[in-house]
């Protein structure tokens, strides 16, 4: 391995912006302290095996479970019956 390298030639790559694109979402306390007690335990960044656990998810078709408990109503059902 050299000790320097000359990189004022270099291009930037051109598909770098398509590989990954930045968001922000909100999660809850619980669930964001879950996964990074998760990448810990496996040595990656957080945000990466959210990621990879998200991507899985889309690879298999996963659909949420949509049944929220709150108040002893449930707002699926709600939310259908206004459609």
């Amino acid at each position: 391995m050299r000790k320097s390298y000359d990189f004022t030639e270099a291009r930037r790559n051109p598909y770098a912006k398509r590989l990954k694109k930045q968001v922000t979402i909100r999660l809850d306390v619980p669930t964001l302290d879950y996964f990074k007690e998760l990448s810990e335990d496996l040595g990656i960044p957080y945000q990466t095996l959210i990621n990879h656990y998200l991507q899985e998810c889309a690879a298999s078709g996963k659909r949420p479970s949509m049944t929220w408990r709150s108040a002893g109503r449930n707002r699926v059902s709600e939310a259908a019956a206004t459609r």
